[in-house]
C-alpha cells in the first residue's frame, strides 16, 4: 500500500473530512488532498504531521520513508540506463570519426546542452573528449588541426562545467572551466577564452563570491577588443548580476544598458552554450535586478524575463532552451511577488511545480527556494495563494 492509499484510508477510519485534518495538521487543505490523491509528493515534514494527526504510530511516516526509497532509486536507475545507453551509442561511432565529424559533434552537444539532463551531458561530453585528447596525443589530426583540435577540448571542458553546475557540484565545474581557459591559451582563441571568463564568473556567482565574480567578469572584458561577437555583452550581463547581489542597482542597470550597446555590434553567434541569445540576454537582465529591493528594478527584472519566455517559446524546439525557460518563470514570478502580486507570482511559476526529480537542477531548486522564502514574508501573512504557492514549492523540493 502506497501513502496516498493509507493515508485515505487512515483517514476514513478516523472519520475526518480533509478540512478536519488540515485543522490538526496546520497544513492547506488542497494540499493535504493533492497529496492524498498522489498528486503532491509529501515531504517528510507532512508525512511526520499526518503520522501524528492519525496517531498512526509511525506506520504512515514508515510508509513515507518506504516511497521516497523506492521513487529514488527509481530515478537513479532511469538516469543511470539513459546515460549509459547514449555513451554506448557515442562509443560505438567513435571508431569510424573523422576529425571534422569530431568537431561537428562538439557543435552538436553545444545546442542541445541545456535542453538534456545534465548526467547525461556530463558523460557523452567526456567520452567526447577523451577521444579529442587521444588524438592530440597519438598526433592524429591534420598539419593545421593542432589548435582546433584544443578548441573542441576546451568547448567540451566547458559543456563539462556547466553540466557539473547544474548538478551542484561548483568546485568541479571550476576545475572543468579552468581546463578550457588553458585549452583557449594553447589554441590562442580569444573567443573561447572569453567565453571562459564569462563561465567563471557564473560559477563564482553560483557559489555566491561576487567580488571574484565581479573580477573574472571585467578581466574577460579586457580580452574582448573589438570583436564582433556576443561574448561582450554576455560579460557585461555577468558584471551587471554581480554589481545587482552587491546592491548597486545604478551599476547593475548601466551595465545591463552597455550589454544592449554592444547587441546592436554583433554580427556573428556561436551555436547553443556557446553563444549568447537575445533571449538570453533578457533572461540575465531579469536574473540581475531581482536581488535588488523592487520597484522599477522588479518592473524591468519582469519584462526581461518575460520577454526572453516570449522569444523562447515561439522558437522551434530545436532552439529552446528548457532549462533557462524554467529558470526564467521563476524570475518573473520573484519579480511579481516583489511587486506585490501574489497572483501573478504563482500563475507564473505554477508550470514547475510538477517538474520530476530529474529536472530540478541545482539552479531551480536555489532560485525556488527564495521565492518561497519571499512568500512566506510577514507582508503576504494571510494571504492563501502564498501559503499555498509557498507549500507546492517547498513540497517540490521535497525533505
Amino acid at each position: 500500500m502506497s501513502l496516498p492509499e493509507a493515508l485515505r484510508a487512515l483517514r476514513g477510519r478516523a472519520g475526518l473530512s480533509l478540512g478536519a485534518l488540515a485543522a490538526r495538521t496546520h497544513y492547506d487543505r488542497s494540499h493535504l488532498h493533492h497529496v492524498e490523491t498522489g498528486r503532491r509528493r509529501a515531504t517528510r515534514a507532512v508525512a511526520e504531521a499526518l503520522d501524528h494527526a492519525l496517531d498512526a504510530k509511525g506506520d504512515l511516516f514508515a510508509m513515507w520513508e518506504r516511497d521516497e526509497r523506492v521513487r529514488k532509486r527509481d530515478a537513479a536507475a532511469q538516469r543511470t540506463r539513459a546515460s549509459a545507453l547514449a555513451v554506448s551509442q557515442d562509443l560505438c561511432g567513435l571508431a569510424e570519426l573523422d576529425v571534422d565529424d569530431l568537431y561537428d559533434g562538439v557543435a552538436d552537444i553545444a545546442v542541445v546542452s541545456r535542453s538534456t539532463p545534465p548526467a547525461l551531458m556530463a558523460d557523452r561530453a567526456h567520452v567526447l573528449r577523451d577521444e579529442a585528447l587521444h588524438r592530440i596525443r597519438a598526433g592524429l589530426y591534420p598539419p593545421t588541426g593542432l589548435a582546433d583540435l584544443y578548441v573542441a577540448v576546451g568547448r567540451l571542458s566547458g559543456v563539462l562545467a556547466y553540466a557539473l553546475l547544474d548538478l551542484g557540484c561548483p568546485h568541479d565545474a571550476m576545475r572543468h572551466a579552468e581546463a578550457a581557459a588553458s585549452c583557449a591559451d594553447r589554441a590562442g582563441d580569444a573567443d573561447l577564452a572569453v567565453w571562459v571568463a564569462g563561465t567563471r564568473s557564473l560559477i563564482a556567482r553560483f557559489q555566491g563570491d561576487f567580488p571574484l565574480a565581479l573580477d573574472l567578469a571585467r578581466g574577460g572584458l579586457r580580452q574582448t577588443g573589438s570583436g564582433r561577437g556576443t561574448g561582450r555583452a554576455r560579460l557585461k550581463c555577468g558584471e551587471a548580476q554581480c554589481l545587482a547581489n552587491l546592491g548597486d542597482s545604478a551599476g547593475a542597470n548601466s551595465a545591463l544598458n552597455a550589454a544592449e550597446d554592444a547587441r546592436e555590434r554583433v554580427r556573428s553567434d556561436a551555436p547553443g552554450l556557446f553563444g549568447f541569445s537575445r533571449a538570453k540576454q533578457f533572461y540575465y537582465a531579469g536574473s540581475s535586478l531581482i536581488w535588488l529591493d523592487g520597484g522599477e528594478d522588479a518592473r524591468r527584472a519582469l519584462r526581461a524575463a518575460t520577454d526572453a519566455i516570449a522569444i523562447w517559446q515561439s522558437a522551434p524546439a530545436g532552439q529552446r532552451s528548457l532549462v533557462d525557460e524554467r529558470l526564467a518563470h521563476i524570475y518573473a514570478a520573484t519579480a511579481h511577488a516583489q511587486l506585490g502580486d501574489v497572483e501573478g507570482a504563482a500563475d507564473t511559476v505554477r508550470p514547475l511545480l510538477s517538474l520530476p526529480p530529474e529536472d530540478q537542477i541545482s539552479w531551480i531548486v536555489k532560485r525556488m527556494d527564495r521565492l518561497a522564502r519571499l512568500l512566506s514574508a510577514p507582508y503576504f501573512q494571510g494571504n492563501t495563494t502564498a501559503h499555498e504557492t509557498a507549500e507546492a514549492i517547498r513540497t517540490l523540493a521535497g525533505p
